[in-house]
């Protein structure tokens, strides 16, 4: 009788940092590539779509891999979306228009879907526990190291290549990942012959749609308006959503999860925590360069060693969860968080730059520790078949509370703007867009500098409370957990 080939650990172990790598420099290299890329292509009024596409084909995409993942397995669910992702990549480093990119963005992010999820359901399958955290935490530095070299690469790209390349490149890239998921990953499956949940797939799909695009829409002429008729929208399909998963066979999210205190309130914190991350991420450089005065690569600088420390938090989670019930983890994780966006509310005007590497240091600490115990905790909430949904479902609240918090961080900082431009005889918003940008902070007068600025950080001063309260309130929600300490095997 033949013996069963099993993983080769080590090398999945590669190949889910590589796909995640790829993943997570997808974003930032974009951005740096963007301003070539309208020159090119003549679309400035579509630019925020380039973006806006991929975001939302990505998380309509998340729970569908992660419920095929526990149908037929990992293997053939991750190689299908990182073909997708390939494909996407190519007609898009292909595009000869605007129209053309958005649309091929959208099939990227349709493959995107499957990497977070998939790749995290592997180490699941891979790992206990506290290696399992630990793992996580090496994963997660591809973030760290994707923030500080995705600027670097899509310069250099740019300047030698051609912007298509900012794409192309992730062509054999994602092949490596195919091949090595292929040649080296080994499951024996067992698959269910019980019916899709096809109406339950709509549903859900349609929901996150109406949502996401109700967010993105804030900002526009009609945002309130169309932003109330997307929510509306939203209640409808998720309440079908809801009666379709209540008599299917193998739904598509099992509302039995939600029943587990644990897990919902895990999944709840995933989304608090990583609105946080953003408004930290988002503004910290604005800070550098609207208020400092530094250079763009500085104010990028000024939010690594979060990124950084966020694989010693990793580490540090992986000793705390099998020792500690996962509401004290998180409890320590999110008073860390807090002190370190007290830190910045506290901040004065004249802070010098390496006070913010210190406070970023400190929240990238809280901000490991929370993410990977939430990621973790959710896996092990459920039963083994249920550990893609579950792994998709956590993936999925940390997008819905990047995307939401995001964009109600931007109409605080907007309002506040608009407050403070219009109190100054003399200001406007379109000198606020100069102070921001190195470039062009120079063109300006130097007798509105002043005033900008201090407008500028009365503006970040109140994104930073409003962080605050965010991390207040998830103190509060984890108090509800009741959970008991993880097993380490």
């Amino acid at each position: 009788m033949s013996k069963k080939r099993q993983t080769n650990v080590p090398v999945i172990t590669a190949m889910v940092f590589i796909a995640t790598f790829m993943a997570a420099i997808e974003g930032t290299i974009v951005s740096t590539a963007m301003p070539t890329i309208l020159g090119a292509l003549h679309g400035v009024s579509l630019m925020n779509w380039v973006f806006t596409t991929y975001l939302l084909t990505s998380a309509m995409a998340t729970p569908i891999y992660g419920k095929m993942a526990d149908r037929i397995g990992r293997k053939p669910v991750l190689l299908v979306g990182l073909a997708i992702f390939v494909l996407g990549s190519l007609l898009s480093g292909l595009s000869q228009s605007m129209l053309e990119l958005i649309i091929f963005r959208a099939i990227q992010g349709i493959g995107a879907g499957a990497i977070m999820p998939v790749t995290f359901t592997i180490i699941a399958d891979m790992y206990p526990i506290e290696k399992r955290a630990r793992v996580l935490g090496f994963n997660g530095s591809a973030w760290g190291i994707a923030s500080v070299t995705a600027p670097l690469i899509g310069g250099f790209i740019v300047d030698r290549l051609s912007w298509h390349w900012v794409f192309i490149i992730n062509v054999p890239i994602g092949v490596i990942t195919m091949l090595l998921t292929q040649f080296y990953m080994h499951e024996n499956f067992v698959k269910t012959d019980k019916p899709v949940d096809i109406l339950g797939t709509i549903y859900l799909a349609l929901t996150l749609l109406f949502l996401l695009m109700g967010f993105q829409m804030l900002d526009s002429a009609h945002g309130p308006l169309l932003f109330a008729l997307l929510l509306v929208l939203t209640a409808g399909m998720l309440a079908l959503f809801v009666r379709q998963e209540g008599r299917a066979q193998d739904p598509i999210i099992s509302l039995k999860l939600f029943k587990s205190r644990t897990f919902t309130i895990q999944n709840v914190m995933a989304a608090l925590v990583s609105g946080v991350v953003m408004g930290h991420e988002v503004y910290i450089p604005m800070w550098m360069q609207g208020i400092l005065g530094l250079s763009a690569s500085l104010g990028g600088f000024a939010v690594t060693p979060s990124s950084l420390m966020w694989i010693v938090g990793s580490f540090i989670a992986g000793r705390m969860i099998v020792n500690m019930v996962p509401r004290r983890v998180l409890s320590i994780a999110l008073l860390i968080i807090l002190v370190g966006i007290v830190a910045i509310v506290l901040l004065p005007q004249t802070t010098p730059y390496v006070a913010f590497l210190a406070v970023s240091a400190v929240l990238g600490t809280g901000f490991g520790i929370s993410i990977t115990t939430t990621t973790v905790t959710s896996q092990a909430a459920v039963e083994k078949d249920q550990v893609g949904v579950a792994t998709s479902v956590n993936t999925l609240s940390r997008t819905l509370g990047q995307t939401i918090m995001v964009a109600i961080f931007g109409i605080i900082f907007n309002m506040r703007v608009a407050a403070g431009t219009g109190a100054h005889p003399g200001l406007n918003a379109n000198m606020m867009n100069k102070l921001v940008n190195p470039q062009t902070a120079t063109q300006l007068a130097p007798a509105v500098l002043k005033p900008l600025r201090t407008v500028l950080f009365s503006a970040l001063h109140t994104v930073y409370v409003a962080s605050a309260i965010v991390v207040v309130l998830a103190i509060v929600i984890n108090l509800f957990d009741r959970k008991q300490k993880q097993s380490a095997d």
